[in-house]
Formats: structure tokens, C-alpha cells, sequence
């Protein structure tokens, strides 16, 4: 059994993009990432830390937007049209999920296409499935990215995809169909899951949801890519896979924390500078 090594993978991406930061700068453009974060949900907080840090880190400027739950969904469509007006802001991403009081799709839908950095679009979203130039979700990119590092076959494989999520199945099965790899996506309503888990070459799982994944639903030298993130009862973090089971059963598999985790920002930071290129060749 050989790691996923995310973090390793994620580090290498950072140190090119602060090489092409720098390049930018030189170039008297600066990378710009706009946060809007609406509430006060710890997670998420934590989350938009870390962006922010790994954005001090490789060069990128970023601002973040802190606003209230109670807030005036209006007033975040206006805030959005200002750094869809602002030069400077080459990416925005508003950091989900939202109160239950704020429309989520039109939130998203507010964004110019070519700013949507965390490509949520329905624009970028598109471009996933006609295979075209956009941005790609930064999980989904990231997993590719670090089976392809892997020199892990796509071509011709049986995928499995448990979680049908905007953010994550779903464009995710595009990338895959899009590497020729034959896909199918469960979710919370498939009958049987192990029944279509067992004969996958490629299982990758994104649910929230403690040892989901057992070792008897996984075939001898399958790929497995967890991508949940949970708490275990001591607060510890683990993924959705029976991590110490399934181990000794697959070929290569994604430890959480270390693994998909990592990537997912260091797409992000990579989205934000294709951006930042893009408003040089613009300019």
C-alpha cells in the first residue's frame, strides 16, 4: 500500500506558484483573492484562515469579508459586483455553505465567471462537462492532480464516486469522464452500496460520514480517495474510510489529514494565478 501524499504534492504546487507570483510582481501585476464569509461557523472560519495564510505564503494578496448571518442578501450580490469591478481582485470565492436565510445559487450566480476561482459557477461548471478552458472545482482538481502524480492509470478504469455533492461528485465525475475513465456516483438513495464499490478500480469518497468505507467493500489493490473530513469522538480528524482496514487491502489510498486536504487549497492559490495571467494577457 503506498500514501497519497497531498501535503508533499500541495507543498511543490505552492513553491511554483509563489515562482510565478513573483514573476507577476515583476510584471507590476499582484494577485488578488477576495473572501466573502457570511456568519460565524468555526469550521468555516478555519478554513478561510488557512486560504489566507497559504495566500501570505506564495505572494497572493487577499482580503476577506466578514459579514454577519442576519446580513441583507442584497448586500452581499452588491459587495460581489464591487470585486467583479476591482482590477486588482483576480479571484472570489464566497466561503459555504451559507445561512440557511441566503440563497445560495444566486450568491454563486453573482460572481463574474472569470473571477470564480472556486469554479461553483454554472458557467465554469459547464466548461467541466464540454471540456473546455474554465476553472475546475479545487477538490476535484485536486484528487486528479495527485493520482495523475501518482502516474495512477485513469484511462479505461471503473470509478467509483460516493457523494453527489455540487462541490465535489459531481464535477468530479466529469474530470473523470473527461480522462475516459467509466464513472458511476452514489449518494445517500443508492440501494446497496457496496455493491457498486466492490468492483471499482478508482473509489473516492466525499460524505461526511465516520467508516463509511470498510475494508469487505473494497476489491484487493483498489485505489481509494478519501476525501471527507470529520471529527472522531476524541476531536481528532478522519475521513470517511475505514482508514487501518482498508489500508492493508488497496493499492494506494489518501490519508486524512494529509492528503486531499492540502490540495484542495494549493488548486485554489493555482486558480487565482491563472486569473492573474489572464488579466495580463487582458490588459
Amino acid at each position: 500500500m503506498i500514501l497519497l501524499d497531498g501535503t508533499t504534492l500541495a507543498n511543490e504546487i505552492k513553491q511554483n506558484i509563489k515562482i510565478q507570483t513573483e514573476i507577476l510582481k515583476k510584471q507590476d501585476i499582484t494577485p488578488g483573492l477576495a473572501v466573502i464569509i457570511v456568519g460565524d461557523d468555526i469550521a468555516s472560519q478555519t478554513y478561510v484562515d488557512m486560504k489566507s495564510r497559504a495566500c501570505d505564503m506564495v505572494g497572493i494578496y487577499s482580503i476577506i469579508h466578514k459579514m454577519p448571518s442576519n446580513i441583507n442578501e442584497q448586500k452581499i450580490v452588491d459587495t460581489i459586483k464591487m470585486m467583479n469591478d476591482n482590477d486588482n481582485i483576480d479571484g472570489i470565492l464566497v466561503q459555504l455553505p451559507l445561512p440557511a436565510n441566503i440563497d445560495e445559487n444566486k450568491i454563486i450566480q453573482a460572481i463574474n465567471p472569470q473571477k470564480d476561482v472556486d469554479g461553483f459557477h454554472p458557467f465554469n461548471i459547464g466548461s467541466i462537462s464540454l471540456n473546455t478552458d474554465g476553472y475546475i472545482p479545487a477538490t476535484p482538481y485536486g484528487v486528479i492532480k495527485l493520482l495523475k502524480k501518482y502516474s495512477i492509470k485513469l484511462k479505461g478504469q471503473n470509478v467509483c464516486i460516493v457523494g453527489a455533492s455540487n462541490i465535489v461528485g459531481k464535477p468530479l465525475m466529469s474530470l473523470f469522464v473527461n480522462e475516459y475513465a467509466t464513472v458511476e456516483i452514489c449518494h445517500i438513495h443508492t440501494k446497496d452500496l457496496k455493491a457498486h464499490t466492490i468492483d471499482a478500480d478508482i473509489v473516492c469518497v466525499a460524505v461526511g460520514k465516520i467508516g463509511l468505507i470498510t475494508a469487505d467493500m473494497i476489491k484487493d489493490g483498489a485505489v481509494v480517495v478519501d476525501i471527507g473530513i470529520n471529527k472522531d469522538s476524541d476531536g481528532r480528524l478522519t475521513g470517511d474510510v475505514d482508514f487501518e482496514a482498508v489500508s492493508k487491502k488497496c493499492s494506494y489510498i489518501s490519508p486524512v489529514p494529509g492528503g486531499v486536504g492540502p490540495m484542495t487549497i494549493a488548486m485554489l492559490l493555482e486558480n487565482t494565478i491563472k486569473s492573474a495571467k489572464k488579466r495580463k494577457t487582458d490588459g
